[in-house]
């Protein structure tokens, strides 16, 4: 008595939670838990009532699809119900699928299927009188769903008319309402904007969009429909196809979309390879999808079959392995980029989900965490997509411990405690040492070293790595340390060739102060920024001690650039990094304030497109500027010359249109050359 009372219990346990999930899905649009929590739930409700079927009650869950219609629309009581189907969750239990329509069937011969992409969105049922749209609805409970006509007018592929003539007098067309994936981004990015909440996911911005009381909301959403049955069907036509892939085909051609990855298999072998080329695929679709529906494809045998309560015999969706699974934020730790990028990363109790344990997942920035409301010891949704690194996507409030804990940026970087940075508009927290920073070393010393900073020939990305690697260079100063018989040891490294690197070090050594700036590697400060800083300040010592203010009157040096390049001067270890770098022999010549005369194409602007023969781009460029002149990346209204070498493109027809005059490679040398000897 007792233990039939506790199963009793358990399931309204089980209802009350699957009716408050079914009603934040299917009326909210706002589900709490993932799809993988609720079919843990249902299938474990499903097995009790197996059990005891004696307590199977009328309104259980098990016994109806979705939730109740809104009451702010009208109710359509559809004269064809609208089932939910059953689902497996792996081959085995497709294969068992099979074999009980083969029990059914008495047969144990290959059955035909028709197979198709499970799309994540909205089903809906689209009804057509005299080939005219007059009634659109959302399936709701299975047999009354919510008046959505007007809504469904809007999308852009459902047409308000049928083609040809040989269609039934009414028809029913069932299918989803879903949202590109592309799309889904756009919209995101544009609620995003205008401060408003964003989309969980394509499916709640579908569903969000389709059920709005405006037409005027679901025009602007980037909604689409694919058909993939029908429902009522009065009215005779010439020729009524009698397998479920040929009528998807006749809805075609009456003007219908359809899935173009619905396709048709000889046997179970050949739907579980088309379930394993749909999930390579996945990733590439253009749309969500959560499986593949597999489908009895005569008409006639799905006649035979028949139904249960709430799902056709003939018709299973096999899942892909859950992309999103609820489990707990343990902690949160920061990790620094090779950019200095200080990214919040959730600790998490392992999960099961995309198909691998996952324990990490990103939480990206501080603007995110707001965003979530995420907190240490919540329960979170975690998301898991193909190869895309695994994701917080919200947080189930419902479970918020007593002890949950806010997350705290550092103020120091976490892996060599110097000050960290955010510039005003950017969300990136950063660590300011990107010299001295051993998670930034390798990137800062591979561009130390690079062509177009201190230009050290023989000193390439992969013998950085291996110096980095072994313990022989922890910060750029070390390069200059190095000799023959250390080099000498290092692999495909023979004497010689130790040798011309330790000549090239020693040639490096006497640079500019341009080139420094540039190989420093401060944010945002690239060649021409770095020449234009030496230009103005003309000594390290005037730039070091300039304030923010004095940053701003350099020539294309805004705020950003600006704070980048003060909070990098004031941060000690730099410093101590440029001291090192000076105490080694690192030297460049004064820079003299140039007289007029001196740059003859002050205040001039040049924009240089295509492959020039003579000279390089780099070359040609520090030769104006040298001059006096601006070179910029881009063609504009201020702009005064274009120099067009071979295959020059678009810079050039814009230069036309602007009327800018445009000088060849030739023009561009006997320009230099005549200013140069006067």
């Amino acid at each position: 008595m007792t233990q039939a009372v506790n199963i009793k219990e358990q399931l309204q346990q089980l209802r009350a939670q699957i009716n408050e999930y079914n009603y934040q899905y299917y009326v909210l649009d706002d589900p709490s838990v993932p799809d993988a929590e609720y079919d843990r739930l249902m299938r474990e409700l499903l097995a009790i009532e197996n059990d005891h079927p004696e307590l199977v009650e009328h309104d259980s869950p098990s016994q109806k699809v979705g939730g109740e219609a809104l009451r702010a629309f009208t109710q359509v009581e559809h004269q064809v119900p609208m089932l939910s189907l059953d689902n497996a969750f792996d081959d085995e239990e497709l294969k068992a699928f099979d074999k009980r329509i083969q029990d059914r069937l008495n047969q144990q011969v290959s059955l035909d299927y028709s197979c198709e992409p499970k799309l994540d969105g909205l089903a809906v049922s689209i009804l057509y009188e005299q080939g005219q749209l007059v009634q659109a609805a959302t399936r709701g409970d299975g047999r009354v769903g919510e008046n959505i006509t007007n809504n469904v007018k809007t999308i852009a592929n459902v047409p308000l008319s049928l083609r040809g003539n040989d269609f039934p007098a009414r028809l029913e067309v069932r299918g989803e309402v879903f949202m590109p994936k592309q799309g889904f981004e756009q919209l995101n990015l544009s609620q995003k904007e205008a401060g408003k909440k964003v989309f969980a996911n394509p499916r709640n911005a579908a569903a969000g969009s389709l059920r709005q009381l405006d037409p005027k909301i679901s025009a602007s959403r980037p909604l689409l429909f694919y058909a993939y049955s029908m429902g009522l069907v009065e009215g005779e036509i010439t020729a009524m196809a009698n397998s479920h892939s040929q009528r998807l085909m006749q809805l075609s051609e009456w003007g219908l979309p359809i899935c173009k990855e619905a396709s048709t298999a000889k046997g179970i072998d050949e739907c579980h390879a088309y379930f394993a080329k749909i999930g390579e695929a996945r990733s590439q679709l253009s749309y969500e999808i959560d499986g593949v529906v597999f489908k009895i494809d005569s008409i006639d045998l799905q006649n035979q079959l028949g139904f249960v309560s709430r799902a056709p015999r003939w018709a299973i969706a096999q899942k892909f392995p859950a992309q999103e699974q609820m489990t707990q934020l343990l902690d949160v730790e920061f990790q620094v980029g090779r950019t200095g990028a200080i990214t919040p990363v959730a600790r998490l109790e392992p999960v099961f989900v995309g198909g691998v344990t996952v324990s990490n997942a990103t939480l990206h920035n501080q603007d995110e965490i707001n965003r979530l409301g995420v907190k240490k010891r919540d329960t979170v949704i975690v998301r898991r997509a193909g190869d895309v690194i695994p994701q917080v996507v919200s947080v189930v409030l419902q479970q918020r411990p007593q002890d949950a804990q806010d997350i705290v940026f550092p103020k120091q970087c976490p892996v060599c405690q110097s000050a960290v940075e955010q510039v005003e508009g950017e969300v990136v927290v950063r660590c300011s040492a990107g010299l001295f920073c051993a998670a930034q070393r390798k990137e800062a010393m591979k561009h130390f070293a690079s062509r177009k900073a201190m230009d050290i020939d023989g000193l390439g990305d992969k013998l950085v790595e291996q110096l980095v690697d072994q313990g022989m260079v922890s910060s750029p100063a070390d390069f200059f340390r190095l000799d023959v018989s250390q080099l000498s040891n290092m692999e495909r490294m023979g004497e010689k060739s130790a040798a011309n690197l330790v000549n090239a070090l020693m040639d490096a050594k006497q640079t500019t102060l341009p080139k420094f700036l540039f190989a420093l590697g401060i944010r945002e400060v690239g060649e021409t920024t770095a020449l234009n800083l030496a230009m103005h300040f003309r000594s390290l010592d005037a730039l070091k001690s300039a304030s923010l203010e004095d940053l701003q009157e350099v020539k294309d040096v805004g705020v950003i650039v600006a704070q980048h390049a003060f909070n990098f001067f004031h941060e000690q270890h730099n410093l101590d990094v440029i001291n090192d770098l000076v105490a080694v022999g690192l030297n460049w010549p004064d820079i003299e304030k140039p007289s007029e005369d001196q740059q003859p194409l002050l205040g001039q602007t040049f924009v240089l497109t295509g492959t020039l023969e003579t000279w390089s781009r780099n070359d040609a460029k520090a030769r104006l500027q040298a001059l006096g002149a601006q070179v910029s990346g881009s063609v504009s209204a201020k702009t005064d010359y274009l120099v067009a070498g071979e295959k020059a493109g678009s810079k050039l027809t814009k230069a036309q249109d602007l009327g800018i005059e445009i000088l060849d490679e030739q023009a561009m040398i006997a320009l230099i050359e005549s200013h140069q000897n006067t």
